[in-house]
């Protein structure tokens, strides 16, 4: 071998890759950016959960009779609200007042103990600690300070008194609490032990004073979970995400690379089959390598022990869910990554622009490992953070199915927003025949008169919105309900509609479906407002019954959180604006967007998507039945007037029986947790009545039938 000849290649291959500007950001400036900004972040992250910890007062449930110096040491703690008896079940409670029940038959141990006694120390199996599990499990209190029956009398004579502190080791929240009752019942401690040796001729016990025991009631499996549950997102997630990496790129610079990708434009087929195919091909590759990446975790985290002493056995259900949750995600990110993919000419420029997009994924995912981060309203709509904080969640046992319909819901229309990105960069034959074109350059939204809304405009219109008023509702909340639901859907509903419409050139009368009904159109359409309720609310409700926590909040409302507000004034806010507003959305913009597949395909999408758009599981059938009814209006008028009328009937119906309770019980309606048979069969012949007249009526000749604009 010459080693002159073998310098001569490597300084020609050398020079020739520190050419190229995307090899020397991904060998130089990505990692000198990357880890400052990921370790700043986290640790500004960390400072700022431990600075909400601090903040944040702990409440302690007492269960039991405080020494008046032991009460006034935690107090003066701060930080601390005493909570007398929080989430205690009667019958424990009269077992401790009437000392019943003792302290367990534990050795004393420091609360501040760290050793593998403490670790090992098991939560007994008593009513008394079962019942203190749940209180803290189920929010009640952070922790719960039992003093065991004579704490106060002991403490009196100078005798040993006993307290019991159960907390929670995997929240933040409860391990704080039990540091902040720990560290004042050992400072009162060690002045209760300075006093009494002061003291003479003291009785035994005096120098202890107070016995602590500390208790975790977070059960193995709960343990265990934490652990998993921190794990597991980031390692599916990023596997499932690497695994779509190299097959997005082979299928699309790949293919232009070795000019498969002309021959594939030359045949007979169009450009949202190619999409297709292409998409999934590659989602089936990724979630085949999900399912793996899955089960091999899974069988790991059996077979192994993460930490000395805890075993990780998991349900099977929590990895199916697990499974199910990462389905939307993969649709998401596979999505963009064939998009941004057919910007590449080559293999390797589509390494070097999936390759962001790769790293990108793991600043949230290593945020989702923190402790002390959970899933919320705010961040159930965050992407792939609220996937991730659910499979937490999951495993650790703390998650509800509204969460985890909302999860999905705003996964899936993050995934629909990738899709209809891909769909279009690969209706640009230019781009995928090698031709150079900006990502700015795609997004083309000028004016073309004439045109019609598309399927993934209507999809891309009910994304965007969705979100906006997701967010924008959470932020307007405190400003009361009135204003926010006139915020939300006059600003947030309707205002986007409109201006798309006005953006793209779209006529406002087909669009938005703005004709003039006619007279027997408009009586049915009151027939069915006033009737449809008793259909949805009454049969489809017994399917899936919703909890109380969400009728009480339906309750407040329609009451509009009780604000002494008009009756007209309450039917114009809860019954004509949304009805104006999301009618001309869902059944102006978004069925006319799907209209090219068929009309009744077109009612069912934009009610299903009425339904999603309401953010409850338990409202999804009832309102997507309504969805229909009204759809099914507007396609047989060709106007958007009879669905306006059926809605505001049905909501100012609904407010109606909200403010009016000598109305509700008339109908029999008081204390009934469903509606009753007879009004549901009386509801349905005359919704049917409203819905024949309307079919009657049929659909006019007339393309150019009178307008309201």
């Amino acid at each position: 071998m010459r080693l002159r000849v073998l310098l001569t290649i490597y300084r020609k291959e050398l020079m020739e890759a520190l050419r190229d500007r995307r090899t020397l950001f991904m060998m130089i400036a990505l990692p000198i950016l990357l880890y400052p900004l990921l370790m700043i972040g986290m640790s500004r992250l960390q400072e700022g959960q431990e600075a909400a910890q601090t903040a944040r007062t702990s409440t302690l449930a007492v269960w039991g009779t405080l020494s008046p110096d032991a009460r006034q040491a935690l107090l003066a703690r701060g930080k601390i609200e005493l909570v007398p008896w929080a989430g205690a079940p009667e019958r424990v409670r009269a077992e401790l007042e009437m000392g019943q029940v003792g302290p367990p038959p534990t050795p004393p141990m420091e609360l501040d103990a760290d050793d593998e006694l403490q670790k090992k120390k098991k939560m007994p199996n008593t009513e008394w600690a079962l019942a203190a599990q749940r209180a803290i499990l189920n929010r009640k209190a952070d922790a719960v300070l039992i003093p065991w029956p004579g704490f106060r009398e002991k403490v009196e004579v100078s005798k040993t008194a006993v307290a019991s502190i159960l907390f929670d080791s995997v929240r933040p929240e409860s391990r704080k609490a039990r540091d902040r009752a720990s560290d004042a019942l050992r400072l009162h401690r060690q002045q209760l032990t300075e006093q009494r040796v002061r003291q003479r001729a003291l009785p035994s016990g005096f120098a202890q004073a107070i016995e602590l025991q500390s208790t975790n009631v977070a059960s193995e499996q709960r343990k265990s979970g934490m652990l998993v549950g921190m794990l597991l997102p980031y390692m599916l997630i990023l596997f499932s995400a690497m695994s779509g990496f190299y097959a997005a790129i082979d299928m699309t610079a790949g293919e232009k690379e070795r000019g498969t990708m002309q021959t594939l434009l030359c045949a007979p087929v169009q450009s949202l089959e190619i999409i297709g195919g292409k998409f999934g091909a590659v989602w089936t590759i990724a979630t085949i390598a999900s399912v793996v990446n899955l089960l091999s975790l899974a069988m790991t985290f059996t077979r192994i022990k993460l930490m000395p002493g805890m075993e990780t056995q998991m349900p099977l259900s929590s990895y199916f869910v697990a499974f199910v949750m990462l389905l939307p995600i993969s649709l998401m990110i596979n999505a963009v990554f064939l998009a941004v993919g057919a910007f590449a000419k080559d293999f390797k420029d589509g390494q070097n622009f999936l390759t962001p997009i790769l790293m990108s994924l793991i600043v949230p995912l290593v945020a989702t490992m923190m402790p002390g981060i959970e899933l919320n309203g705010y961040l159930a709509f965050v992407p792939v953070v609220n996937i991730a904080l659910l499979i937490k969640g999951v495993f650790l046992g703390e998650w509800a199915v509204e969460m985890l319909f909302l999860v999905m819901l705003s996964s899936l229309s993050y995934a629909a927003l990738a899709l209809v990105f891909a769909a279009h960069v690969f209706e640009r034959n230019s781009l995928l025949l090698g031709g150079r074109e900006s990502i700015a350059g795609v997004f083309d939204f000028s004016r073309r008169p004439g045109s019609k809304p598309t399927p993934g405009l209507a999809l891309l219109l009910f994304a965007v919105v969705l979100v906006i008023a997701f967010y924008g509702s959470l932020s307007l909340i405190r400003y009361g309900l009135p204003v926010t639901l006139v915020a939300t859907q006059y600003g947030m509903f309707l205002l986007p509609c409109l201006l798309l419409v006005w953006a793209k050139g779209f006529d406002f009368t087909d669009t938005l479906a703005l004709r003039r009904p006619t007279r027997p159109a408009v009586w049915g359409a009151v027939l069915i407002g006033l009737s449809a309720w008793t259909v949805a609310g009454g049969l489809l409700v017994r399917l899936l019954p919703p909890p109380d926590s969400l009728m009480k909040a339906m309750e407040r409302l329609l009451l509009l959180d009780d604000k002494p507000v008009p009756l007209w004034q309450a039917f114009l806010l809860i019954a004509v604006t949304p009805a104006i507003c999301e009618e001309l959305l869902f059944r102006g913009f978004i069925m006319s967007g799907f209209r090219r597949f068929g009309h009744w395909r077109s009612i069912f999408a934009a009610a299903l998507l009425f339904g999603l758009a309401h953010t409850s599981i338990y409202r999804l059938l009832p309102t997507m039945a309504l969805g229909i009814l009204f759809g099914f209006a507007v396609w047989k008028t060709r106007s958007i007037v009879p669905a306006i009328i059926c809605h505001a009937l049905n909501n100012g119906l609904m407010a109606a029986l909200a403010r009016d309770k000598s109305l509700v019980a008339s109908l029999g309606l008081s204390g009934a947790k469903f509606l009753p048979w007879p009004i549901i069969v009386v509801g349905s012949f005359v919704c049917a009545a409203g819905v024949y007249m309307i079919w009657k009526e049929g659909r006019p000749q007339d393309e150019t039938t009178a307008e309201i604009v």
